[in-house]
């Protein structure tokens, strides 16, 4: 392979360079669609017929190399962003397990066969067995199209694929300086790892607060993009300045910034939209350019690239086979981790130059021009193949995955598709009331999302804020693919506005930001929250939330005795649990001893998969010291209840003044769940006046009986304090 001898390509104008290449990325899936063929094998084959070794239309000029190099470290840091970080740690033992089966399987295969067939010393040959144990994710794609991203078989290939990466570096600058120096010292090797390790500890401390405090300052979702991929960049570089491949860096910046990227998010669509559109597909045109296909007609390159071939594929084949058998996998699990480790590009080539580029005493090259050429032949079969093998065995894996959900869907809950209101009067607010409710919505496609402004006068002020109210809510839903329906509303006034929508669109849950307390005399939920739980019967969500949703560090609930018989306690719980999952934090509860099993029961009928921790809270009149309990960057979520359902109990008439008292800074949620019937209910935290006085108590027993909760408030908390 000598690029240098190729001629001048035909085009070199900028734009219609550009313009060629945006042309193979629009028709590439199109037509290879038609064929069933997976799009990336048509990005390489169109790079292999328009590179300097087909019909040399585009030379692979240092565009290319810049953004093939931000193509790859793009594939990594999605690959990395895009893992469920708690099936990560369910398998990461079986991910650590595959990873060090792929690395020494073609190790051990690839120095026995390179030594008996090819006639190499052990040092050349550990060389080459390291590009074997090397691969690139460059079916990864294919993955994320299909949605099995969660999959354990994809999750251990992704941690395989760093084990194995990583590996083969190590013995890359092992093998290297044994032969320019002849040893290596075990001190270099010692330095090197207390470097990486020095690089993991930095990224692992300073990547999360910068990150955390970036998106709390700055919301522009372009200013995050930019500040998303400058981290990702910072970290790649730093992995090359510690003597590794930047693709290690790429990944584990990813995963470091995973838990504040929600895949629910505009941001992420963001991320995901620009790669796959341009920089990926630019990189897998890039390695087809790079392939030249004439070595072909060497028969002694093709004798090396066959024995190359078969001792690559046979390598990670048997990996995926033993890791199918030690670890339980079906056949359709073994062919999706062979397909993902097959395909070596990058690194593989990386080892293979810097073997041929290094001069022998005797004149000779460590790594010979014909096993140049068959590591190209080996690149071109192995990148077409793995997407294929990945294509046919992710669709069987999808295809169990859905029955499964379908499985799960037979209950009322799963059945029953949610509608979500949310309530939109301030332009300011109506992007986070928006975002709050995708990061509660469910996957599947029968839910929905509706935003109302209800005004009650036709002055041009007030529709201007309405339309630009409800332009934002719908533009934060659309970032992530979600349509919503705006409703603009005249009504004789707002809650009736709001409750006139929900029984004219048969909502089931209404989101509605909290209200700010103006004078003395104003309760603490406001009028019209108020008087929106007593006409409704529905699930009502009242959030004031602080800082962005993905920068919450836990999420605490506090649920009242008896909240297992409410109506709606199964609704709230997924709820509550999908939030913890989309930003991926440990949600708290905070319940009876006889409400927590029931919890997990909710939680394990619907497979809903989070971290949790479970608190005895049995007496509700112990409410203040949960905020002790409390972080600044928590969300706290209050379980309450209207004044005549089973879980109320009269200690919550106390827990409006706590709230504003000790939780007045922090993030909250308060959830009404929804209750039978069609008789308005009374709202719990409203003043003792404003409610009904026939079922209410007296003014003076009120007064006596919070006199003496708050001398029994004030012992409990001095012993608390004392305890802990």
């Amino acid at each position: 392979m000598n690029v240098a001898a190729t001629p001048h390509a035909l085009v070199s104008n900028p734009v219609l360079i550009f313009f060629i290449v945006l042309v193979i990325i629009l028709l590439a899936p199109l037509l290879l669609k038609k064929l069933k063929i997976p799009h990336i094998v048509g990005m390489i084959v169109a790079g292999v017929l328009v590179g300097p070794f087909g019909m040399n239309l585009l030379e692979r000029d240092s565009s290319f190399e810049i953004f093939g190099q931000v193509g790859v470290l793009y594939l990594m840091f999605l690959a990395g962003l895009e893992i469920d970080m708690y099936h990560l740690k369910k398998n990461v033992r079986k991910g650590l397990g595959f990873g060090l089966l792929t690395f020494f399987v073609p190790m051990i295969v690839g120095v026995a066969a390179a030594m008996l067939l090819l006639d190499l010393n052990v040092v050349t040959a550990a060389l080459l067995a390291s590009m074997y144990a090397s691969h690139t994710l460059i079916a990864y794609p294919v993955i994320t199209r299909l949605g099995i991203t969660k999959s354990p078989a994809v999750l251990v290939s992704i941690v395989g694929t760093i084990i194995a990466i990583l590996g083969s570096l190590l013995v890359l600058a092992v093998t290297v300086s044994i032969t320019q120096s002849g040893g290596y010292s075990i001190v270099d090797f010692g330095q090197l790892v207390l470097r990486l390790a020095l690089y993991c500890a930095f990224v692992l401390y300073a990547y999360p607060r910068l990150t955390r405090w970036f998106f709390k300052t700055y919301s522009d979702k372009v200013t995050q993009y930019v500040y998303v991929l400058a981290m990702v960049f910072l970290a790649s570089w730093l992995v090359q300045v510690i003597g590794l491949e930047a693709v290690l860096g790429a990944f584990f910046a990813g995963l470091v910034m995973n838990r504040y990227i929600p895949n629910v998010s505009p941001l992420m669509s963001r991320i995901e939209f620009v790669g796959n559109a341009l920089f990926i597909p630019y990189f897998l045109i890039g390695v087809g350019m790079m392939i030249n296909v004439r070595v072909l007609a060497d028969p002694g390159t093709l004798l090396v690239a066959a024995h190359m071939l078969v001792v690559a594929l046979a390598g990670k084949w048997i990996a995926a086979w033993l890791a199918q058998k030690t670890y339980h996998f079906n056949s359709d699990d073994r062919n999706v981790m062979f397909g993902l480790t097959t395909a070596h590009t990058a690194v593989a080539l990386a080892v293979v130059m810097i073997g041929y580029n290094m001069i022998m005493p005797d004149g000779t090259r460590l790594l010979n021009e014909q096993i140049l050429n068959g590591t190209v032949v080996m690149i071109l079969v192995t990148c077409a193949i793995a997407p294929i093998i990945t294509s046919g065995a992710a669709a069987k894996v999808k295809i169990r995955m859905m029955e499964d959900e379908s499985d799960s869907s037979e209950t009322d809950m799963r059945r029953k598709p949610m509608r979500t209101l949310i309530p939109v009067s301030n332009p300011v607010t109506a992007t986070s009331l928006v975002d709050l409710a995708l990061m509660m919505k469910r996957k599947t496609t029968d839910d929905s999302i509706f935003a109302v402004h209800v005004r009650n006068d036709n002055s041009p002020n007030s529709i201007a804020i309405g339309k630009n109210a409800l332009k934002l809510a719908a533009e934060t839903a659309a970032a992530v693919n979600v349509q919503m329906s705006a409703i603009e509303r005249f009504d004789m006034n707002t809650v009736a506005g709001i409750v006139n929508t929900v029984k004219e669109r048969d909502i089931t849950d209404v989101v509605v930001g909290m209200h700010q307390k103006m004078t003395v005399v104003d309760s603490y939920l406001g009028s019209k929250i108020e008087q929106l739980l007593k006409d409704l019967n529905k699930m009502v969500i009242i959030t004031r939330c602080y800082i962005p949703m993905n920068t919450i560090t836990r999420i605490v609930v506090a649920v009242p005795p008896k909240a297992e018989f409410e109506t709606g306690f199964v609704t709230w719980v997924l709820r509550v649990s999908n939030i913890a999952k989309r930003i991926g934090c440990r949600v708290i509860f905070f319940a009876h001893q006889d409400t927590i099993p029931l919890i997990r029961g909710a939680m394990h009928r619907e497979k809903i998969e989070a971290r949790t921790e479970f608190r005895n809270f049995d007496d509700w009149g112990d409410f203040a010291l949960i905020a002790n309990r409390i972080l600044d960057d928590d969300l706290f979520i209050v379980i309450s209840a209207r004044r005549t359902s089973l879980s109320f109990n009269s200690d919550m008439d106390t827990v409006p003044g706590l709230l504003a008292k000790y939780f007045g800074h922090n993030n909250l949620l308060i959830i009404y769940p929804e209750q039978f019937g069609e008789t308005p209910q009374l709202e719990s935290f409203s003043d003792p006046l404003t409610s009904d006085l026939n079922a209410a108590p007296t003014d003076v027993f009120l007064r006596i009986r919070a006199w003496l909760k708050w001398l029994n408030f004030q012992k409990k908390r001095i012993t608390h304090r004392e305890r802990y």
